[in-house]
């Protein structure tokens, strides 16, 4: 073999060097097929999501013996659907969510369960943290709805042993600033409860059916979280008299009043949740709510007297640094203020102390921050009268 023949021989045989990069070629190239493969199927999957048809959200009403259902359907009317064999018949219950195929409305999927958005943004507090420690000048009020919704959920055999019914309903009174939100807010606490706060406006709705679905969801969340206690703040604003005349608006406002007292007609007092309502115009309401078996338990809230004034003022001046302070004068100088004004008192003390370059509270402090309360409650009857 000639010489220049051996090194074409050389030339065409790779060497060591090369072999790796080609085998890193490949490597790179094999993996980058499988990554435009996964990418290939995402998409494939992502243009189906977007092709296919919406379900429609329905509610069972019934499960018939035949394998069908009667459900009410989101669109309006209600539906006697088949059911798709993936579907677990167990889980088809009365009220139940489910899914409907959009074009021969079987049902195709069970919904978890889910809760109306107004529902969730309201106030639901898990076992709150305050006591009736926390709560100032209200022994024989607290004793009462202690008695009457407290006991029921934590000790119901009581009840049973006995053969006595609790009321399903408490109705706090008042006027404003009295406690009304604490005492229930605490009762939820002492027993520990979850505890909903609703404001009677929430359920008010412009279209019609939508506040009384609106206390059907509350209801159904209070059972699931139970034991709860559903605290309706200025309950007013739904259970004001009715009247024989009156707009399409006052007609909506009756129906949810109707859809809660047939929620309260239809719950076991003790099974676990219970109604507390608030008012400061007792007088607005209506009386199909304070009969028997509703808001048959009416307790008042009033303001508080000297004693009642001087616990308020320890509870809300534990954290402040005072200095010769007399607090018993100062409950003696507060006659007719709330429990939210002597809160005010407290606040504005200290506002008087940092004015002043203090880091303690004084006695003179207080009694400028007594003054400038009152003289605000005085301006505050003469605008909007005692009824605020």
């Amino acid at each position: 073999m000639s010489l220049s023949e051996s090194g074409k021989n050389t030339r065409e045989k790779p060497d060591d060097d090369e072999l790796s990069l080609l085998r890193e070629k490949v490597r790179y190239l094999t993996q980058l097929n499988m990554n435009l493969e996964k990418d290939l199927e995402f998409y494939k999957q992502e243009l189906n999501k977007l092709l296919e048809p919406p379900y429609i959200e329905a509610m069972v009403l019934e499960v018939l013996s035949d394998g069908r259902a009667v459900v009410k359907s989101s669109t309006g009317p209600n539906l006697v659907v088949r059911i798709a064999s993936n579907v677990d018949i167990d889980k088809l219950r009365p009220g139940a969510s489910v899914a409907l195929n959009n074009k021969g409305s079987t049902i195709v999927e069970v919904l978890p369960s889910i809760h109306d958005p107004l529902v969730e943004a309201m106030e639901i507090e898990e076992r709150p943290s305050i006591t009736f420690k926390d709560v100032g000048g209200l022994e024989e009020q607290i004793r009462e709805i202690y008695e009457v919704v407290g006991l029921p959920l934590i000790k119901p055999q009581l009840f049973d042993e006995i053969g006595v019914e609790p009321p399903k309903g408490v109705l706090l009174y008042g006027p404003p600033g009295t406690g009304k939100t604490l005492v229930a807010r605490a009762l939820a606490g002492e027993v520990k409860a979850t505890f909903i706060r609703v404001v009677a406006s929430q359920f008010v709705n412009k279209f019609i059916g939508e506040g009384a679905r609106i206390v059907r969801e509350v209801f159904r969340l209070a059972k699931e979280k139970k034991p709860s206690i559903i605290f309706i703040d200025e309950i007013d604003a739904i259970g004001s008299r009715r009247v024989d005349m009156g707009t399409s608006g006052d007609r909506e406002v009756q129906r949810t009043m109707l859809q809660l007292l047939a929620e309260m007609d239809g719950f076991d007092p003790l099974e676990g949740v219970k109604v507390v309502a608030a008012t400061n115009r007792i007088d607005l309401l209506d009386p199909a709510l304070l009969r028997p078996g509703r808001f048959d338990r009416i307790i008042e809230i009033p303001l508080p007297d000297k004693k009642g004034r001087l616990e308020i003022l320890k509870i809300h001046t534990r954290n402040m640094k005072l200095k010769d302070v007399d607090l018993e004068e100062i409950a003696s100088m507060t006659e007719g203020f709330s429990g939210a004004e002597l809160k005010a008192v407290a606040t504005e003390a200290g506002f008087f102390a940092i004015r002043d370059g203090k880091n303690y509270v004084s006695q003179e402090h207080f009694i400028k921050a007594v003054d400038k309360v009152r003289n605000r409650m005085e301006k505050r009857k003469q605008i909007f009268g005692t009824h605020i």
